[in-house]
């Protein structure tokens, strides 16, 4: 069942994206002085009081914004309206009742949804003198809150979920995969999302920069499962520096969506070099162990090369990647793209496979009986015990004599055999080299250490 939404609206730098993120009690929205920082519906689902629902963060009504995406803006913010069950409208305190407000509540009659009455920023008593004039737009008296010090924030949500229709469900279904889309700007990620969702949920442009926020966006698969889908803001070179404090918040969700992320699909434009900020972007995939999908976009732009030639090139300048599976589409002509999407699927499928304890340490035998590495020293290197600790990524616990001795060519060697052997050919696993422990061990084997067993 599709989960009812409250939409946060308002005119621009009224505190919406500031109520979202004292609402949620996260950073979901990128918050800035600059006019119009937020420009498409950014989205979080909740539960409170046994009602599940879905928060919108929108753009502010009526701006101006300095890349001339008005328009696109307005369109995410009237598709927001339609689907609002419930809409909290933000108004300034500080700055008192304005006309824009007053165009904006008759918008919002005209609609004939259920309205919050939200006066922001009333953290002086001067502040809190000014609500009153606000029951001028219709909604009754409006309720005093601060984001900045989340006085109040919880009435204001209690007060919204009172007003969702008496058939919303009572708690959340489960999201299925959260595939994170990262990548340069203006690689093709928005395009790709609108692709799958099957709507413009996104705004697309030519002119960089276009996404700030991290934005969830719910798709269904055939087979009747959900999926959420995270496209995220383009990385740049300079969002360190100084100069762009929203490029720099925008680059962090990022970040954060790589990590919160089950599958992450690195999206690189196909008639553009791999460059810093493609290595930059696989490093963190690679360090925070997440199965990876590299999609090569804007094939319908590519002539007289071939998809091996390509793989080749991605291989060698990718190297932490080499695993990785990778796709040709084009996401303007939605080629290839369910091909994509099922590959993420085995990807996660693989990253939650289990090897059996025997099965494991059969295979160290093998391994080590074989050509494995010399390793220079006058102690043996001894693995006693081999057992799997966890999923996603996929973890393995050696307890051995002395984890010194194992030399990183010896660890490359026993992981590649590893993958050879089992079905984790194209994610990320663990391996953890552990001093044996006489009495964790003897507990993990279930009996007690053998007469003569080497330490």
């Amino acid at each position: 069942m599709q989960l009812p939404v409250i939409a946060i609206v308002g005119r621009p730098n009224v505190g919406k994206s500031s109520l979202m993120n004292a609402l949620t009690r996260r950073m979901v929205s990128v918050v800035d002085p600059t006019e119009g920082v937020t420009r498409d519906r950014i989205s979080r689902p909740m539960v409170v009081n046994d009602r599940a629902f879905e928060l919108m963060d929108t753009g502010g009504i009526g701006v101006v914004d300095v890349q001339s995406l008005d328009s696109l803006i307005e369109k995410q913010i009237d598709a927001a309206l339609r689907s609002a069950a419930v809409i909290i409208f933000v108004v300034d305190a500080k700055t008192g009742l304005t006309a824009p407000d007053r165009k904006i509540a008759k918008r919002l009659h005209q609609l004939a949804r259920p309205v919050v009455l939200v006066a922001n920023k009333t953290e002086s008593r001067k502040d809190k003198a000014q609500v009153a004039e606000f029951s001028a737009l219709g909604f009754g008296d409006a309720e005093p809150c601060s984001a900045k010090t989340r006085d109040h924030v919880r009435t204001v949500l209690d007060l919204a979920v009172e007003k969702l229709p008496a058939d919303t469900p009572t708690s959340l279904e489960d999201r299925g995969l959260r595939v994170a889309i990262v990548g340069r700007r203006n690689a093709g990620k928005s395009t790709l999302v609108n692709a799958l969702a099957g709507d413009e949920r996104v705004i697309v442009s030519e002119k960089p920069g276009t996404t700030r926020d991290a934005v969830d966006v719910t798709i269904v698969r055939p087979d009747g499962r959900s999926w959420t889908i995270i496209d995220t803001a383009g990385l740049t070179t300079h969002a360190h520096d100084g100069r762009d404090p929203i490029q720099w918040y925008s680059e962090h969700r990022a970040m954060r969506a790589v990590r919160s992320a089950n599958v992450v699909i690195l999206l690189v434009d196909a008639v553009k070099k791999i460059g810093a900020l493609e290595k930059k972007l696989a490093m963190e995939i690679e360090s925070h162990f997440k199965p990876c999908m590299l999609v090569v976009n804007k094939w319908d732009l590519v002539r007289d090369t071939t998809t091996g030639e390509f793989a080749e090139y991605y291989r060698g300048v990718l190297p932490g990647l080499k695993r990785a599976p990778i796709a040709f589409v084009s996401a303007k002509e939605r080629t290839n793209i369910r091909r994509m999407l099922d590959l993420c699927a085995d990807l996660h499928d693989q990253a939650g496979g289990r090897v059996a304890t025997g099965e494991l340490n059969r295979f160290v035998r093998v391994a080590l009986e074989q050509q494995a590495p010399r390793i220079k020293s006058a102690r043996v290197a001894r693995i006693f015990y081999v057992t799997q600790t966890g999923t996603h990524p996929p973890e393995f616990r050696m307890f051995v004599n002395d984890p010194n001795l194992f030399t990183p060519e010896f660890r490359r060697y026993l992981e590649h055999r590893f993958r050879d052997t089992f079905p984790f050919q194209e994610v990320p696993v663990r391996f953890h080299y552990v001093p044996r422990e006489r009495e964790g061990l003897d507990k993990l084997r279930g009996g007690k250490r053998k007469s003569g067993e080497e330490e």
